[in-house]
């Protein structure tokens, strides 16, 4: 259906022939800058994609970005050296904020498909609870990341993380007990006791230090006294 293409209003841009339900639009095109600006994104399309995902090594967002990670963690693990594989450790990391948030973000990357973004279990079991079916105290979260469980259902990452990153993702796993996911899975396993607190281990170096004090005394055994320390002695004249 056609329309009077003239406007009513003189002062009004021009209407196009066609009509819709009544409706009728202006003659009124997109300014030039704009028409070139659309074709210009094309053209950086045609730029952007070749460069970025030719499969040249690190050119990707991807490896750019892995890159970046393996930076910052490289820059933040020489605060802390290498960490001890034990259970001291792994408490100690669960109860620093700090780097809580950084085994967060490792957990982030490499668990959450699994277990869930707050570890309330998606393939994998619920982290939150205190039922555990291959864990039966804190250091055996390492070793389950290490060597995997489930016959592979819970994959392998002692060549895959670094074993820093493996015992910061450990202790955030630890720290996920106790807290309230938005959709946790039933329980599987058993209850198992809570963790240690750093209470034990600092008491624990407390009376090792002690012990340490005191050992010297206790183990000092007495020098034997010679003949000839015995001649150096002046012979008392009785007064």
């Amino acid at each position: 259906m056609t329309t009077d293409s003239r406007p009513t209003d003189p002062n009004e841009p021009p209407l196009v022939g066609h009509s819709f339900d009544g409706i009728q639009e202006y003659d009124n095109p997109l300014p030039g800058w704009w028409k070139w600006l659309f074709v210009g994104t094309i053209v950086f399309s045609l730029l952007y994609w070749p460069f970025f995902h030719s499969g040249a090594p690190g050119r990707s967002i991807e490896e750019r970005f892995s890159i970046a990670q393996a930076e910052n963690m490289r820059l933040q693990f020489a605060e802390i050296g290498e960490l001890k594989p034990n259970e001291e450790t792994l408490v100690r990391m669960m109860n620093d904020p700090g780097w809580v948030k950084v085994g967060e973000s490792i957990y982030r990357g490499n668990c959450a498909s699994c277990h869930g973004i707050d570890g309330g279990g998606v393939v994998g079991p619920n982290l939150a609870d205190d039922h555990y079916k291959n864990v039966r105290d804190i250091s055996d979260i390492l070793r389950i990341v290490q060597v995997g469980a489930a016959a592979g259902a819970m994959p392998a990452w002692q060549n895959r993380l670094q074993l820093n990153e493996q015992i910061l993702v450990s202790s955030f796993v630890a720290s996920l007990r106790g807290t309230t996911p938005a959709s946790p899975k039933p329980a599987e396993g058993n209850v198992i006791p809570p963790w240690p607190s750093m209470i034990e281990f600092e008491t624990e170096a407390e009376a090792e230090a002690a012990e340490a004090e005191m050992d010297p005394l206790l183990t000092t055994e007495a020098e034997p006294v010679t003949a000839t320390q015995i001649e150096d002695v002046p012979a008392s004249d009785g007064s």
